[in-house]
């Protein structure tokens, strides 16, 4: 007979007497556990969360090489902001920065300036900072107010320029999208910029659908607006993730430093700059253009330290991962990958057209990202929030959701295809959509086609 020692014995993990029946979730507990049982603790709460190889929803890098996984680990505890500690990791940074200058075009890399950021969203902060700066400069050296500044920018822009609008008391100018317009192309432009305008955003990538919005011609807008008014707006480029993908696929693209407009631009190092989350990168086109004042030099732990940055203290560890990545792939590694991803999601767009039920917003030939609606007239008794539902049932992440205001009745899905969602990963989902389809064909979903339902 098995007593409960024995049992203890044979599975010492989970029949401890020191484990508690569910762990502490709103107070410190009085007493620790031993590392083993807080642990597994740990491990089995987070188990509960989705596959992150099968989250379609997400844009972030989900998996890098062991080589990748060891320098991480070696350098976890790095501090980047600790620049007199560990010198060498702060020159690192200056090294990425500038190859990204050098990939975008800058007329001089040398005469550039950057810095990584935790993300894009931060990276965007700091480009909009020095916009609203540099405007500030010019009107009060003209003897002119500055208490009314603006920013253009697509209706379907990335919430973090909602949030800077906000927080930096800038008034948020959005210029709808429409079936005619499916990103920010220059047209009316010049009835949203006035004196006031700090900038136009342009997105390489643009979130709910992965398109570009061209930037040579919103450049061109702007030129025939400085010829009939005299204003000289700049563009800061939200490259979030065309950054990494325009270069290496689309070379002849003009979106950068090439267009003498174009200011700075950011991206993201832990999206299609293939480094795990949180990393992003943003780059003036020449050092004049990040105003001196926003520069902070202070004295960290015995040296002289310059910084412009929302975040002290942050990860130095992701730095390190994207030279590696750099020096790995080089620019033929990454265009191997990249065109790898592209072609992932072209064969998904052109599978899903062919289902039947769904039309394309776009096909992935920006970035490997899509979208699809459900085609005109078909009343199937199911929306693509059912979809959606049924995926996840199969641990799919494939979000459904409304476009921004002027198309917010038009529901669309959208699929983030990155490094590590295989053609044979993709050719498995295409096999749980079609049953997934053929499921709600025969019962209809729980909301209908009509159903209005937001996530």
């Amino acid at each position: 007979m098995t007593t409960a020692r024995d049992y203890a014995e044979v599975n010492p993990l989970f029949a401890r007497s020191d484990e508690p029946g569910t762990a502490p979730r709103h107070h410190l507990p009085e007493t620790g556990l031993n590392q083993e049982a807080a642990y597994r603790l740990v491990h089995d709460e987070s188990m509960l969360d989705g596959n992150a190889r099968l989250n379609l929803a997400t844009f972030v890098t989900t998996w890098m090489d062991d080589s990748a996984n060891r320098i991480y680990s070696e350098a976890f505890d790095k501090n980047a902001i600790d620049k007199d500690e560990y010198p060498q990791t702060a020159a690192i940074e200056r090294y990425c920065w500038r190859m990204l200058a050098d990939l975008w075009h800058a007329p001089d890399p040398a005469d550039t300036i950057g810095t990584s950021t935790t993300g894009s969203s931060e990276a965007c902060m700091l480009g909009g900072l020095a916009l609203k700066r540099r405007w500030q400069q010019r009107r009060r050296a003209a003897g002119q107010g500055v208490d009314k500044p603006n920013l253009v920018m697509s209706s379907a822009v990335q919430v973090c320029w909602e949030k800077f609008c906000n927080y930096w008391d800038v008034e948020a100018r959005f210029v709808p999208i429409s079936l005619e317009h499916k990103v920010l192309d220059g047209f009316d432009l010049d009835k949203y910029c006035d004196e006031n305008t700090i900038g136009v955003v342009a997105v390489m990538g643009v979130t709910y659908t992965g398109m570009y919005e061209p930037v040579a011609q919103i450049a061109a807008a702007l030129d025939r607006l400085q010829q009939q008014t005299g204003l000289d707006i700049p563009i800061h480029v939200d490259a979030a993730s065309g950054g990494m993908i325009a270069p290496f696929c689309q070379a002849d693209l003009l979106w950068d430093f090439r267009l003498p407009r174009v200011a700075s631009i950011n991206t993201s190092g832990h999206k299609y700059g293939l480094v795990y989350p949180g990393l992003g990168w943003v780059v003036w086109r020449e050092s004049s253009l990040l105003p001196d004042d926003l520069i902070f030099r202070v004295s960290y732990l015995g040296g002289d330290m310059p910084t412009f940055a929302l975040n002290f203290s942050r990860p130095g560890a992701q730095i390190l991962l994207q030279y590696y990545m750099f020096l790995r792939l080089g620019r033929a590694g990454y265009q191997r990958v990249q065109r790898g991803s592209l072609d992932v999601a072209r064969f998904l767009a052109r599978s899903i057209q062919g289902l039947g039920p769904f039309e394309l917003w776009n096909d992935g030939s920006d970035i490997p990202v899509f979208a699809w609606s459900m085609a005109a007239g078909q009343d199937r008794g199911w929306n693509l929030y059912d979809l959606s539902d049924r995926l996840r049932m199969r641990g799919w992440q494939v979000p459904a959701y409304p476009m921004p205001d002027a198309l917010q009745d038009l529901t669309v899905q959208r699929i983030v295809v990155r490094n590590g969602v295989t053609m044979d990963l993709a050719d498995k989902l295409l096999g749980e959509l079609r049953s997934a389809v053929a499921f709600l064909d025969a019962h209809g979903g729980p909301r209908g086609a009509g159903a209005a339902f937001h996530h």
